[in-house]
């Protein structure tokens, strides 16, 4: 039929096969709000089918030793790398970020991640103690948990929350549990797992406080809001440069463009759903309610797409001023391209206030005071703390949040441990 769209349509990867499904959901480009792909909306049948082959596999592959498991991780990142283009379009298409967004971080980073663990995998030691007097050895060894890429090893389903994330969690088989979402989500998969006592990792929100001090470096403070978790929502300035920061701040916001994701010159894209774009747009109409000022962005500027985007679900970064810490907008996670900017008098001051929130992700601190940074970073309750910069990661060091923002952590060490079973053996000699 002329003028039909011919829909990408995905299937679940089972068992080393891509395997069709019953029932499918729609899924929208966000960068126009049209259905451009179909999703397998999968249930119990297909997460009983993903373990069982995942249990299948994991004997063979638990038993190869760490160097084949690293060659099979340097294989994936070689292949990553290889498709990277393809990858990037695709993540584009799907989330709406910029194709350079998706070219030079998501895709990159993802290579980066695998490379490194295949070599970490090469370098974990054991530990050992002996008890001469009971003529004794003690020593640990490390089970694994999780597995890796042949056949049955990675499985991926699709489908909705209430029905195959509830019957994943669920599963008496399925012995641990790694999430990023959101918090409500979270408290149900604790409640779902909890009669199996399953391992948790949970990545949750934020509400990231960015701290900048009178003395602080202003050419380097940059606006870092949208939708990642890490991004700041509350930036607190030291009175005395408040107008001066706001001024150049409003600036740079203004200069961030806001367009379809492929084009180059885009800062920002969509964000990820109709749902969610209603979600921001209804904290600002809550702050102007409060009496808060929009200074630019949402409802104050206007946004130009072309006529084929006009459906997206794109929004022009927001800075929102004279806000209350008690309002939603400065206590609830936003996810979106939304920053509150307040003064602040003293660090003492400061502090209290950046730890109000129920979250404790990230926070950064902008300041050319060493003994400052150092006093101020340790009384912040956060798992990560960027000083004079931010999202620089160094993935041999523990990454999560405290407070509501997560429980666990991830990195070289940490992630080890999660993914592992630790057994101690006591040798009599």
């Amino acid at each position: 039929m002329a003028g039909t769209k011919t829909l990408l349509v995905l299937e679940n990867f089972i068992g080393g096969k891509f395997l069709p499904c019953n029932s499918y959901l729609d899924s929208y480009d966000p960068s126009t709000g049209e259905v451009y792909s179909r999703v397998p909306d999968s249930g119990k049948e297909e997460v009983e089918a993903a373990v069982e082959a995942a249990r299948a596999a994991f004997p063979g592959w638990s038993a190869r030793s760490p160097q084949e498991r690293s060659q099979v991780l340097h294989r994936l990142a070689d292949l990553l790398e290889q498709s990277l283009e393809e990858l990037a379009q695709a993540e584009s298409k799907d989330q709406g970020k910029t194709i350079t967004l998706a070219r030079t971080m998501d895709i990159p980073r993802s290579v980066q991640n695998f490379r490194f663990f295949a070599s970490s995998i090469l370098h974990h030691t054991s530990e050992c103690t002996q008890m001469d007097h009971m003529g004794c050895l003690h020593y640990t060894v490390r089970a694994p948990v999780g597995i890796g890429v042949p056949p049955g090893v990675v499985n991926i389903v699709f489908g909705t929350g209430p029905r195959v994330g509830e019957a994943l969690v669920s599963h008496p088989e399925v012995p641990l549990i790694s999430f990023t979402g959101s918090q409500p989500t979270a408290e149900r998969i604790t409640q779902l797992s909890a009669p199996h006592c399953k391992r948790l990792s949970l990545e949750l929100g934020g509400k990231n406080p960015a701290i900048i001090f009178e003395d602080a470096n202003l050419e380097e403070c940059v606006p870092t809001t949208g939708e990642i978790c890490l991004c700041t929502s509350r930036i607190f300035v030291q009175k005395s440069i408040y107008s001066e920061f706001l001024k150049r701040f409003l600036e740079a916001t203004r200069l961030w463009k806001v367009g379809i994701p492929s084009d180059p010159s885009a800062s920002m894209g969509a964000l990820i759903s109709k749902a969610h774009l209603e979600k921001v747009r209804s904290y600002i109409k809550k702050a102007r309610a409060e009496g808060a000022q929009i200074l630019c962005g949402e409802g104050v500027d206007k946004l130009s797409l072309p006529p084929r985007n006009q459906g997206g679900y794109f929004m022009l970064p927001t800075v929102i001023t004279d806000i209350k810490d008690e309002s939603c907008c400065m206590k609830e996670e936003i996810f979106g391209p939304v920053t509150c900017v307040v003064p602040f008098d003293s660090e003492e001051e400061v502090i209290k206030r950046a730890n109000s929130v129920k979250y404790g992700l990230a926070a950064t601190v902008w300041s050319s005071n060493v003994g400052r940074v150092h006093r101020v970073a340790k009384k912040l309750q956060s798992g990560l703390v960027w000083t004079n910069c931010w999202l620089i990661r160094e993935l041999n060091l523990p990454f999560g949040g405290m407070k509501s923002s997560g429980v666990g952590r991830e990195g070289a060490k940490d992630s080890y441990e999660f993914f592992t079973e630790v057994k101690t053996i006591t040798i009599k000699h």
